[in-house]
């Protein structure tokens, strides 16, 4: 990602430069140097993410639970996947999610999925 962002920096500093005079170019092109760097950190901190294969992606790792099975046809997520516990200070805002479909209901903050058990 770094080198995307070497490669494509001198090209966007000449069509900046190219576009309005030269007061706008410069300013223009200060704070577009802070928004490469930017990219460019985000870019190194998702590599250090990938370079380690043994290690699951915070993806993976949502993916490998099991959908939590909810009597009813309404479920309530707070990014607890215990329920056992009172507080949830590092979870989400709670949303309640329609369990009316056949497949999974997916939590749209922390990605949980949600199945409705049926007892009959």
């Amino acid at each position: 990602m770094a080198t995307a962002a070497r490669r494509l920096l001198p090209a966007l500093r000449k069509s900046l430069a190219g576009a309005g005079g030269a007061g706008a170019g410069a300013a223009r092109g200060v704070s577009t140097e802070r928004a490469i760097g930017a990219a460019a950190a985000v870019g190194s901190h998702t590599a250090k993410w990938m370079q380690n294969t043994s290690k699951k992606s915070p993806m993976e790792m949502i993916n490998a639970e099991p959908p939590i099975k909810v009597e009813g046809r309404i479920a309530a997520c707070d990014g607890r996947k215990d329920k056992r516990y009172e507080t949830a200070a590092l979870g989400h805002p709670i949303e309640y999610i329609c369990l009316d479909l056949d497949q999974p209901a997916v939590c749209k903050y922390c990605g949980l999925r949600f199945v409705q058990d049926h007892h009959h």
